[in-house]
């Protein structure tokens, strides 16, 4: 494959997403408005229930929505994430990404261009968020080397959970079976993880099991990561675990769409009816 129609491909696959959402202000509107309600609603009430310690990567006591906003851009790249996969399937039954499946380009190069269009677009919607959440006094440390980290992990934490969309939508056989699989994942990533709590907090409460979880869900590392960066902390093993994510489902999902497996072998059984 040359340069040329790599990137021309990448161009076209990236710039239709974009094109999409362009068209679809609706869209950008509804990623705002879970996260909002958070920062505004659930953050209010809980105020002052985790102001009762110090610990990495903060240095005083901060105000629980600072807490998590990195969990709710996380939740902006993971709702973006699912709602790319369940695009994919409806692309891949009878949209165009059935006929992209079958052009002359690599099917991982394809993946590849529609996984840095989700991530692109799940960048996007999270700095808009950040925009709002600044607008309405929530204080963040972004204009600093470690507001360019902190983007750095936004952007591999997007990739990751669009990798992960991809993963899942080699196993989504139909659009009506979408929503059952998305409770299996979305709720469960979500709400087992550092996004809203700390862990020494689950830890002290003694709920030792969501503790354990939420220790190896790769969605608590690549919020951990965002977290730390913030504020020019080191992440420990959180870029790696993210990464490695990254590479795995990205990897899994390419073999699942290769022509001799999975659905790539649509081609070869002439598709659906």
């Amino acid at each position: 494959m040359k340069a040329a129609h790599a990137a021309r491909a990448l161009r076209a696959v990236a710039g239709r997403e974009l094109h999409s959402f362009a068209r679809q202000p609706g869209r950008l509107l509804s990623a705002l408005v879970r996260p909002l309600l958070w920062l505004l609603v659930f953050a209010a009430g809980f105020q002052n229930v985790f102001g009762v310690a110090i610990a990495p990567p903060y240095e005083t006591y901060i105000e629980y929505r600072v807490y998590i906003v990195p969990g709710l851009l996380g939740m902006v790249a993971l709702f973006n994430g699912m709602q790319s996969s369940l695009a994919m399937v409806y692309d891949r039954e009878m949209g165009v990404m059935r006929l992209l499946l079958t052009a002359p380009l690599p099917r991982p190069w394809l993946l590849f261009s529609k996984l840095c269009a989700t991530a692109l677009l799940s960048v996007l919607q999270a700095l808009a968020f950040v925009v709002v959440a600044a607008l309405i006094g929530t204080e963040l440390p972004l204009l600093s080397l470690a507001g360019l980290h902190a983007l750095a992990a936004l952007a591999a934490g997007a990739l990751m959970l669009g990798a992960l969309g991809l993963l899942l939508s080699v196993h989504i056989k139909q659009l009506e079976n979408f929503a059952g699989t998305m409770n299996f994942v979305i709720f469960p990533m979500y709400f087992l993880s550092t996004a809203l709590y700390p862990l020494w907090k689950l830890e002290e409460s003694g709920a030792l099991w969501v503790y354990r979880v939420a220790q190896f869900n790769p969605f608590t590392h690549a919020v951990e990561w965002m977290r730390f960066a913030l504020y020019g902390k080191d992440a420990g093993v959180s870029p790696y675990v993210v990464v490695g994510t990254l590479l795995v489902c990205f990897a899994l999902a390419s073999w699942g769409y290769d022509p001799q497996r999975g659905f790539g072998a649509l081609a070869k059984r002439g598709g659906p009816a």
